[in-house]
């Protein structure tokens, strides 16, 4: 039996997230039933971390096991023969049988992308969060070094998971601008439920002048998730890359 593992890229606005669920269609029902249609097997893919209702990916790992004979650097190129057009296998190939997509992982990039002009977005509207308010960029970037380390990220885990240790360190927290558009990557061995959406709520706070820089030192000493912003919109979220 072959262990396959799958590089892909998806557009997340018409599904419930990664993870099958009851409440509708996911990423990972879609690719099982394409694979299931080209191989003949009910397969279980195992997924490198669940990305929410409206997330996108554009290098999302996993992996599967099959008796397939169809070469494994091919099998992704016949599986998107299978798949709607928000969905692609860019890669495909065969790994050692103990690789696991999401416990072999050594973390995650996500970006968040803010639109920050008052006109909605017309044609990235599904990419984008439209924030009409002025914000300082350059003390969203001196907020941003706070975050950079270890540390217990209990002020930034939404109310939900199942959790119970809360410390990832957190190795990169970049705020870049670029006309009306400002992007944050954030990069960590892991990351907490709603965790990066809330990170760039709070960075907004800061941007905004409702809190210091510095305050955010304090967010994440208090553990107090009232302290922190609100999540922002799934939509502007991108995991950009696993790393392994």
């Amino acid at each position: 039996m072959k262990n396959i593992k799958l590089t892909v890229e998806y557009d997340g606005t018409n599904y419930c997230g990664w993870q099958r669920q009851r409440n509708g269609k996911s990423i990972q029902q879609t690719i099982e039933e394409a694979i299931g249609r080209v191989t003949g097997e009910n397969v279980k893919l195992i997924g490198s971390s669940r990305t929410d209702a409206g997330v996108h990916a554009k290098m999302y790992v996993c992996n599967f096991f099959t008796n397939s004979t169809i070469p494994p650097e091919k099998i992704g190129i016949v599986i998107n023969h299978e798949l709607p057009e928000d969905i692609v296998i860019l890669a495909s190939e065969e790994v050692d049988s103990t690789f696991h997509s999401r416990y072999c992982s050594k973390g995650k990039m996500y970006s968040y992308t803010i639109l920050n002009r008052n006109e909605r977005a017309a044609i990235e509207r599904n990419y984008v969060y439209q924030y009409g308010r002025s914000v300082d960029v350059e003390a969203m970037k001196k907020a941003a070094v706070y975050f950079l380390g270890k540390h217990d990220f209990s002020a930034f885990k939404s109310t939900g998971s199942s959790v119970k240790d809360n410390v990832r360190a957190i190795k990169e927290v970049r705020v870049e601008k670029n006309g009306d558009y400002i992007k944050i990557y954030v990069s960590g061995d892991g990351f907490l439920y709603n965790m990066v959406r809330i990170v760039v709520g709070t960075l907004l706070l800061v941007g905004e002048k409702k809190i210091s820089s510095l305050y955010v030192k304090e967010i994440i000493e208090s553990k107090d998730r009232d302290k922190a912003g609100k999540v922002v919109p799934a939509k502007g979220l991108c995991l950009e890359k696993v790393f392994y």
